[in-house]
């Protein structure tokens, strides 16, 4: 029976392996652009940590009063929302084509929980702008917080916030995605349903 060290070392060994993450053939069908969901929500946060470097820098009001900064700011702006766009696209993708199947129900619940912690990193990015939207959002926000027992995230806190926003959220979703798409390497993309079973449920709603 297979020690904790040796099931470690395969694990790695599989992880790290070169075929994992080049593989020369792909299946037919995950060739198409729905297939590319998920590409296009990772590539969209690399985009984000990069423009996101720039502007954590050059400190939180930089973009002010610097055009180039202010450049790095829409790049980081735009980029969130295709973040988004794309994660919500590839949600759906594999929601209805079943991608828990197979022995992937890890590879889908990282992915559910990398799109629950991208939300309150998205917003306390929106915190950390120092305007007056960004301040009533963060009163208003504060209450409800305060009504569910978290009053220890102070939101109108812009220190704490731009520490969750640059460091503590973005580390924490960085670890889900790197997981989720390791999960995805390790156990291949999801088959499409078999076309009997599609064949068979559309004959019984036939009926």
């Amino acid at each position: 029976m297979a020690n904790w060290t040796s099931a470690s070392r395969q694990a790695l060994a599989d992880l790290l392996s070169v075929d994992t993450w080049l593989p020369e053939t792909m299946p037919e069908y995950a060739q198409g652009f729905m297939y590319m969901l998920g590409s296009l929500t990772a590539s969209s946060f690399v985009v984000l940590v990069l423009s996101g470097v720039v502007l954590a820098a050059n400190g939180p009001a930089s973009w002010s009063y610097n055009g180039a900064d202010r450049f790095a700011a829409a790049v980081h702006f735009w980029a969130v929302q295709a973040f988004f766009f794309f994660m919500m696209l590839h949600l759906w993708r594999v929601f209805f084509t079943g991608a828990w199947r197979g022995g992937r129900k890890e590879t889908w619940l990282l992915g559910a929980l990398a799109f629950l912690i991208a939300i309150p990193t998205a917003f306390t990015g929106y915190l950390i702008n120092g305007d007056f939207y960004s301040q009533w959002n963060a009163v208003q926000a504060k209450d409800g917080l305060n009504a569910l027992g978290l009053a220890w995230v102070n939101l109108p806190n812009a220190g704490q916030m731009f520490g969750m926003h640059v460091v503590v959220l973005p580390l924490t979703l960085s670890a889900l995605i790197f997981g989720h798409i390791a999960r995805v390497r390790l156990k291949g993309v999801v088959p499409p349903y078999p076309a009997a079973q599609v064949q068979t449920h559309t004959s019984k709603e036939g009926q």
